[in-house]
């Protein structure tokens, strides 16, 4: 008998101790950086998804209004979304009352599940294609992350933002509509504190990816976010600063991207050839680079071919 009770105490202890490895492993970490007296970030790794960061790659945020608590995007996935609301409940009481998401891409909305007992909202395009690419996103989630994603489900917006600004109590947010690293990019300008939000129409250290990318509008929105005055700059992937430097870090590396891959094909490279473009010095350390640009090649070549081979008209 004591040697029956030694066997289930020691399979216990295993169990407790692979339980407790678990945790630690799908901690996410999360702690809020506080850039004024009501307005906190959540700073993400300048890496791609993996199974060692579980998809912590992106900056989220959090607002706290009169009103209750204004939530910016909300990570990777379900466990990241709770333990998003977990590290609010940390420093503030005050209810969550409004989620937005800034545009489509899975860590940008995928805690959304968290969330689902609040308003959800985004820009009716951005909602149109979380509902329609939600699935396939899911699936490439799980392959990279994997069980970070355990009961992850997209859930996408529900409330559609069509207005220029947006009031939650003590706050006026001015509603910044763009496009260009998605289809429908939103960026946010806190007018009572000055915190712009620009979500991954800037990035900083940390090469810019192109998926849904026209690079043209893209540029046009950060000729835009340019233009503003604004306190701290929360990009959708790197350090918070209070200057212009990722937006203009953002402009020159899609610039010469584009430029790059232009004069690739007016001078009929194949895509092999163009993979093989040297990096400028001052992009060459950017986290990703490498892999990022032959992404981008992928993602923004067949069609620049396909221009210069179409016969003029």
């Amino acid at each position: 008998m004591k040697l029956f009770w030694l066997f289930v105490s020691s399979c216990c202890c295993l169990v407790f101790l692979s339980l407790g490895v678990d945790a630690v492993e799908l901690n996410y970490q999360l702690v809020p950086r506080q850039l004024s007296s009501d307005t906190y970030v959540f700073v993400g790794k300048t890496e791609d998804f993996s199974f060692e960061n579980g998809g912590n790659i992106v900056n989220t945020a959090f607002v706290m209004t009169s009103a209750g608590v204004v939530v910016i995007d909300t990570g990777s996935s379900l466990r990241y979304g709770e333990q998003m609301r977990q590290a609010i409940a940390k420093i503030t009481d005050k209810p969550i009352v409004q989620v937005i998401n800034t545009h489509h891409h899975p860590d940008h909305f995928f805690g959304n599940q968290a969330f689902k007992d609040v308003k959800i909202a985004a820009l009716p395009t951005a909602i149109e294609d979380m509902e329609r690419e939600g699935g396939a996103f899911s699936d490439n989630m799980y392959r990279m992350t994997g069980d970070w994603m355990r009961g992850t489900e997209p859930l996408a917006a529900t409330e559609k933002l069509t207005a220029d600004s947006l009031n939650v109590g003590d706050h006026k947010f001015k509603l910044l509509v763009l496009q260009g690293h998605s289809h429908a990019d939103l960026a946010l300008l806190d007018e009572k504190t000055g915190v712009l939000f620009a979500g991954d129409l800037v990035f900083y250290n940390r090469t810019p990816t192109t998926p849904h990318a026209d690079i043209a509008k893209w540029l046009d929105a950060l000729k835009q976010l340019e233009q503003l005055k604004f306190t701290y700059l929360v990009v959708g992937h790197g350090e918070v600063l209070q200057d212009k430097r990722a937006i203009v870090q953002t402009r020159e590396y899609l610039q010469w991207l584009d430029q790059s891959l232009k004069a690739s094909a007016e001078s009929g490279k194949d895509m092999a050839e163009v993979l093989q473009t040297p990096i400028p010095e001052k992009f060459a350390k950017m986290p990703l680079v490498n892999f990022e640009f032959s992404r981008s090649v992928v993602h923004l070549y067949p069609a620049l071919e396909l221009a210069v081979l179409k016969p003029a008209s």
